[in-house]
């Protein structure tokens, strides 16, 4: 099969990285794939020796027009089977594509509980007919998606992210070295994961971090992730050097190497307002650690009963979340986190999930196969 990944920078994120993997492991099995990258990044990217086509393009509908034209005349030579897109504006881009009259199947993956306000939504249902099939990150973003009406419901499955097991893998040596480095012997780490965005909600971390501190003096907060570049620009900037004035607080900005970060640190919290299915939740708990999440999007489909939940935007409620996990005793810490590596071992291995878009790859192939063959027949 010949598949194009649509996404829409390389920026450091859950879909970009999804992607990502996605595209190799199908390289691996011997597919030709490309990246389709539509945007330039941050200055910080995520790295693939992947083929790729950079459009950069503007912003702008000039902008947007001139990457369909560029992306057109490639893909025309290419000749892609399947047109496989992840994040709103790629999703919408590849189902232009296919108007234009490029070739392959046009795949969607949502990746997330919101997908923007009523004009997204209504170009959504505007292209949805060009679409051949789409999948969700997990249930409730399945859920989501159908209610508002965005893809059809007969074209629509889950299909949950997967992780590469090898790179998170404990390494004493390594855990050792960057606590040492960063100064953090005798503490116990906290570290959260994501872009400072607001759907993050780090301000709710923040504030439950500053309740934990008052009653455990002996911990440090890590917070690993980029400025979100988004309409709440200038909050998250404010939220930023909230962060770098904080007492204990380390914003390390965005990392291209998390899970040694992960390795380093003692207890994993996420404190977000919404969310898809969080890959990092399924990193952690493959790095064995001890996860501390707001129960949005698919994040208990994610940790099962491996973690503690708690409401989203209840601070109180996540810093004493965050305090029994500091107050467990060391034999039920390895037990629950020997059982979250195992169940993310079992449901998210990216070679289990690249079998399952192997598979679906397959079938929408099989079914244009079948379609042209009843037309000749006729």
């Amino acid at each position: 099969m010949r598949i194009v990944y649509c996404i829409s920078t390389l920026a450091i994120g859950g879909a970009e990285k999804q992607a990502l993997l996605i595209a190799d492991q199908m390289r691996r099995r011997g597919h030709v794939v490309l990246v389709l990258v539509l945007f330039s990044s941050a200055s910080v990217e995520l790295e693939t020796k992947l083929p790729t086509l950079r459009l950069n393009q503007q912003r702008s509908l000039a902008g947007f027009v001139r990457g369909l034209r560029l992306a057109r005349s490639f893909l025309d030579v290419f000749g892609a089977d399947i047109l496989h897109s992840h994040t709103y504006p790629a999703n919408l881009f590849v189902r232009l594509l296919k108007l234009s009259g490029s070739s392959g199947k046009v795949l969607n993956t949502f990746h997330n509980v919101f997908e923007g306000g009523l004009l997204r939504r209504l170009l959504y249902r505007a292209t949805r007919g060009v679409m051949t099939s789409a999948t969700a990150v997990s249930e409730a973003v399945r859920a989501q998606v159908m209610r508002r009406r965005i893809a059809k419901a007969s074209r629509m499955r889950v299909i949950p992210n997967g992780i590469s097991m090898d790179a998170y893998s404990k390494n004493p040596k390594r855990r050792a070295e960057i606590r040492r480095e960063l100064r953090v012997e005798g503490q116990f780490v906290w570290i959260a994961v994501g872009r400072v965005a607001r759907a993050k909600d780090y301000p709710n971390l923040l504030y439950a971090f500053d309740r934990l501190r008052e009653q455990e003096h002996h911990c440090q907060l890590w917070i690993v992730g980029g400025v979100g570049q988004d309409r709440h620009e200038a909050e998250n900037l404010h939220m930023a050097k909230q962060m770098e004035e904080a007492a204990a607080v380390r914003w390390m900005g965005a990392q291209t190497d998390v899970e040694s970060l992960l390795d380093a640190a003692d207890g994993f919290v996420l404190s977000s307002a919404w969310e898809g299915a969080p890959l990092v939740v399924a990193e952690a708990m493959a790095m064995e650690l001890p996860v501390v999440a707001t129960c949005v999007g698919g994040v208990a489909e994610i940790l099962g009963e491996s973690g503690e939940l708690v409401a989203a935007g209840d601070s109180t409620a996540l810093a004493l979340a965050m305090q029994r996990v500091m107050h467990s005793s060391q034999e039920e810490i390895v037990r629950k986190t020997a059982a979250g590596r195992a169940h993310v071992l079992s449901r998210f291995a990216i070679q289990k999930i690249a079998s399952q878009w192997e598979e679906l790859y397959r079938e929408l192939l099989e079914q244009e196969a079948g379609r042209l063959g009843d037309k000749h027949e006729e």
